[in-house]
């Protein structure tokens, strides 16, 4: 690989490894993809600790705060199919920055909200800004670093950053609120700097044919674009209204519904659309069916979701835990979720070099075993368990997940024709979303129902640890099966 493969030969910084042999890592087009992801998962954890100060500013109330969190990544989740078909079809560069402009809007106008409403719709307007640039920004980094062994060093620092921001959101956010003069606004505007930097490192050093669109002799599918929308977006939004209303209530219910017909009736047009596409239509699918019958493409989409369930399900039950049992302040339980929230600075390093040797299946599966052994440490929680106990819990489960996270996306990138790199990325975001919100609404239920906190944490991490396991399952034998090709060419 040379250096003009990178991006701009005169602007790019390289950095070789000790031993000389490894081909070079640009650094100036993985700093730029990364800083997108950056600003996407930490305005997912970021805005928590300002909520009790935007609804004495904004008279908000708890429907509006809910909102305030969950329109986010309901919008986000809602929105990823498009964004990833958007990105393959009109090209991932432009795609990115697109999303970059979006986010960094809809950032100013959260920051300059005069009212509640104001402030949900901002918050809308960036789910839809991270959903055009997540996608657009894997197709980048598949582009940007065709040599399988650079990807996978790629991909370890960019899902590491975005490691560290999720888990100094909450931090951040305190420092940002207490210490600025702007308050609860400052959460907001923070974003703006960090997405200049983005957008001028992606003008530098990124060339517009660096990911470039392989549909584009084929139209649309305005019909799958809509249904997966709704599909998506009233599914998002039952799961994450499930928690605080109860999973049979009429809204979730009618959500529910919506979701699953919607998405039903999306199955059915993009089959449809695939056929009529091999027989020499013009109109291609938005998600072609034929994707998923690569099982490493399945089960590595199935493995995204199962760790999103067991992972942040738990993790928002930690975070009560800490500040409902414990009596732990917000700025005091950010920082008791540092061993885990971070582990991201060690699983990339880690990841990086193990992943080069073996393929991405073995730190999968080594991550997800350590995972379901981290979930089984919080079986010891209690009311008045000293901390240290949980450190192997916490640094266990942080560890596992970041690791699983890295190499499944990196096999979802490999695994992913070099055409729909951006709907492939958005199928295995969509199945972290959906993890994420069912895990949430599953294990807040199970602490509704049972007797006490503890025992719905440790069901929960039961539960948690379960998903992990089938997980690691799902991983050997992927691994299994695309190692038997290889052995009998052999």
């Amino acid at each position: 690989m040379t250096t003009t493969d990178l991006g701009h030969p005169r602007n790019v910084r390289v950095e070789r490894e000790a031993g000389g042999g490894k081909p070079p890592l640009a650094l100036a087009p993985l700093i730029a993809l990364s800083l997108g992801y950056f600003l996407v998962m930490l305005d997912v954890t970021v805005v928590n600790v300002a909520l009790p100060d935007i609804r004495v500013s904004l008279g908000a109330r708890a429907a509006a705060l809910q909102w305030i969190v969950d329109g986010y990544s309901t919008v986000f989740a809602g929105l990823l199919l498009l964004g990833g078909t958007l990105a393959d079809r009109i090209g991932h560069r432009g795609t990115f920055l697109a999303g970059l402009a979006v986010f960094t809007l809809a950032s100013l106008a959260c920051g300059s909200a005069g009212s509640a409403g104001a402030l949900v719709a901002g918050r809308l307007a960036q789910g839809a800004g991270a959903a055009l640039l997540v996608p657009a920004s894997l197709g980048l980094l598949r582009a940007t670093y065709p040599d399988r062994a650079v990807r996978a060093r790629a991909v370890a620092v960019w899902g590491a950053v975005a490691s560290v921001a999720f888990g100094a959101g909450p931090v951040v956010g305190g420092l940002l609120v207490s210490g600025s003069g702007a308050g609860w606004r400052s959460v907001f505007w923070v974003n703006l700097p960090v997405a200049a930097l983005a957008v001028a490192l992606t003008l530098r050093h990124i060339p517009p044919a660096a990911a470039h669109a392989g549909h584009r002799a084929s139209q649309a599918d305005p019909l799958g674009q809509a249904l997966g929308v709704v599909g998506l977006v009233a599914l998002a939004a039952g799961l994450n209204e499930a928690g605080p209303r109860g999973w049979a209530s009429p809204p979730v219910l009618c959500a529910f519904g919506v979701g699953v017909a919607a998405l039903a009736a999306f199955a059915a047009v993009e089959r449809a659309l695939e056929a009529r596409a091999s027989a020499g239509g013009r109109r291609a699918p938005l998600l072609p069916p034929s994707l998923f019958r690569a099982r490493s493409f399945a089960a590595t989409a199935a493995v995204g979701l199962l760790i999103s369930l067991g992972y942040y399900g738990m993790l928002f039950l930690v975070t009560l835990y800490f500040q409902q049992e414990r009596g732990f302040s917000a700025l005091a339980t950010g920082l008791a979720l540092l061993p885990s929230v971070c582990m991201g600075l060690i699983a990339a390093p880690l990841f990086g070099r193990v992943a080069a040797r073996t393929g991405p299946y073995v730190p999968m599966a080594a991550g997800l075993v350590l995972g379901t052994l981290g979930f089984l440490g919080w079986l010891a929680a209690g009311p008045d368990t000293p901390y240290p106990v949980l450190l192997f819990a916490l640094a266990a489960t942080g560890l596992g997940q970041t690791t699983t996270a890295l190499a499944a996306t990196a096999a979802i990138v490999d695994a992913a024709p070099a055409s729909g790199a951006g709907i492939a990325s958005a199928v295995f975001n969509v199945s972290r979303q959906i993890g994420s919100a069912v895990g949430v609404a599953l294990f807040g239920t199970f602490v509704t129902a049972s007797a006490g906190f503890n025992a719905g944490l440790r069901l929960s991490a039961c539960v948690a640890a379960g998903a992990f396991a089938t997980g690691a399952v799902l991983a050997v034998a992927t691994r299994r099966t695309a190692a038997a090709p290889h052995a009998a060419a052999r």
